[in-house]
């Protein structure tokens, strides 16, 4: 069968003819404790029939959703493709995520059922999970008992014969946004939406004759590791390795040596961080000059990551700094900033090799139709994008123009070349005491320059003048505080200087603990929550917004 026949086909058969075609070629490699163990594509596939035999004869009605649970692992992706087999609906749930939000989903979907695998603080989420929803534990340790347990399942059921059959617009999946303001809201995704993807990414970033190999390890329950990963192994043919421990990552990554690898802004700057720690940046810079040490070094620093056959290395979900960029670029290790969101299957653009512009989110794919309103947002059209939000016609009301575009929420623009620029969000932008509006995304992004600063997030509404709040890195965080100081006075200034009078940062605030998941200050994909990070930090905003002749401000 041709690549583009195979790309007419549905995810789950897609797996079961990778496990007619390549039975004992190896798929999804699992490590528990740190002991490694390798599914082939048959056995991938009798597991997942086997389960979705199995949660048929619990008689769950057609269409049931069925909660994903836990940290990344083979069995999540068994667990999705049985759903999909028996004709059952899989929502995923973040492991790190608020008992507001767990209880909400749980209930918003009306689960009746949950696979629950390895996380920290299972217990707590299990609590707040409802008592109606069946429980199915996940053959991990760390997994609490549960009525029902993954292996003895699919060792008391027969195979499914063959898949339920799905119509294209049929629900396949809910994918609940991260929240970022507000409760989570339920995206619809079905099989025709599944399909465009996966053909458009075969087309544009088609399978190497040599074999893929991809790392899981960013949150399942979001679209960018569901679709780039999952859904990518099965039409690329890739294996799939997953991360035991967030600790290890290093070191996996290195075992690994993923052709492809994806990775939201934290995860570069993190190893950034970790290589400055190694090869401080004056003694980088010195070696980088010389001509005979210069590739050597590279390509030391290639292996070492883990990135030595990796010819895609993307960043997506939030703004990748252009000087965090421009650092990866110099060691010869070049990053391909992408862009889409939930509501568009995260298709919309994407740098590659062959067309890579920095600073840009690349160019549109030919079958995703761009366009830019009269007020600079950018609204985006083509097969892949959702029906709307579950159970919420208001909010997909809103979500669509009059003549059926989506809007993204984001403002942008094209060069002249075809290439798109994200300038900022829509209702992130705000406006001063001085009328004047400020787009904070490319302002943050300006100071990530300094590589103490982890996080940061610019306020202004209704202020003098810009505020900015940044959350040190752990090494930083160590540092004396005159030399926190001192770096954080000097990328001020230099960020001030290409900015308008309205938009200088006044001052900077260090808040003293990390922003995290359980304070409520980043999603579970590492974005801030911007308006949880103003509401936390108001008093201190507001006692400093008065005081002009303070710059650094320790919480």
């Amino acid at each position: 069968m041709t690549k583009t026949s195979s790309a007419q086909l549905n995810p789950v058969e897609m797996l079961l003819q990778r496990a007619q075609q390549t039975p004992d070629a190896p798929y999804l490699h699992q490590p528990v404790n740190d002991r490694w163990t390798s599914y082939s594509w048959k056995q991938v596939a009798e597991q997942s029939l086997r389960m979705a035999r199995a949660l048929q004869d619990l008689g769950l009605p057609p269409g049931s959703r069925i909660g994903l649970t836990g940290m990344n692992t083979a069995h999540w992706f068994m667990a999705d493709f049985a759903c999909a087999l028996a004709g059952y609906v899989g929502v995923g749930l973040y492991p790190k995520q608020s008992d507001e939000a767990v209880r909400y989903i749980a209930e918003h979907s009306e689960m009746k059922l949950a696979f629950i695998g390895p996380m920290p603080d299972v217990d707590m989420f299990l609590a707040a999970l409802p008592a109606g929803i069946k429980r199915v534990a996940l053959p991990y340790p760390g997994v609490p008992e549960c009525p029902m347990n993954w292996d003895a399942m699919i060792a008391a059921s027969a195979p499914l014969e063959a898949p339920v059959a799905r119509k294209l617009d049929d629900l396949w999946t809910l994918i609940y946004t991260s929240g970022t303001t507000g409760q989570p809201k339920g995206v619809i995704v079905d099989a025709r939406n599944l399909i465009f993807t996966a053909q458009g990414m075969l087309r544009e970033m088609p399978a190497r004759a040599d074999g893929e190999f991809l790392l899981s390890y960013l949150p399942l329950a979001h679209a960018f590791e569901r679709g780039a990963v999952e859904l990518g192994s099965l039409y690329l043919g890739a294996q799939v390795f997953f991360l035991e421990n967030i600790d290890k990552l290093a070191e996996t990554l290195a075992h690994v040596r993923p052709t492809r690898f994806y990775g939201v802004p934290l995860v570069w700057t993190r190893f950034q961080s970790a290589i400055l720690k190694k090869l401080p940046q004056q003694k980088l810079d010195r070696l980088l000059r010389i001509p005979l040490l210069s590739g050597y070094i590279k390509r030391k620093l290639k292996q070492g990551m883990g990135f030595d056959r990796c010819w895609l290395r993307i960043s997506g979900a939030a703004p990748l700094p252009l000087p965090v960029l421009h650092w990866f670029g110099k060691l010869g290790l070049d990053i391909y900033q992408g862009y889409g969101m939930t509501e568009n299957s995260i298709y919309v653009s994407c740098n590659l090799p062959h067309a890579n512009r920095a600073g840009s989110v690349g160019k549109p794919y030919q079958d995703s139709l761009i366009r830019i309103s009269p007020e600079g947002e950018i609204q985006n059209k083509h097969d892949g994008i959702t029906a709307g939000y579950y159970k919420d016609a208001e909010k997909t009301a809103e979500l669509f123009t009059d003549d059926g575009w989506l809007k993204t929420g984001d403002v942008g623009r094209l060069d002249d070349d075809g290439f798109l620029y994200i300038t900022g969000r829509v209702k992130e932008i705000f406006k001063t005491l001085k009328g004047k509006y400020v787009t904070p995304a490319p302002i943050e992004g300006a100071f990530s320059r300094n590589v103490d600063v982890e996080q940061s997030c610019l306020v202004g509404s209704g202020m003098q003048q810009p505020v900015l709040l940044v959350c040190l890195n752990a090494d930083a965080r160590a540092k004396p505080k005159n030399a926190i100081e001192a770096g954080l006075l000097e990328t001020m200034s230099l960020v001030n200087a290409d900015l308008e009078a309205h938009e200088a940062i006044a001052k900077v605030i260090i808040t003293r603990n990390a922003w995290t998941i359980d304070s409520g200050l980043v999603t579970p994909t590492m974005k801030v929550r911007r308006n949880q990070v103003e509401k936390q930090f108001a008093s201190l905003i507001e006692q400093y917004d008065k005081k002009r002749d303070v710059k650094v401000v320790w919480e």
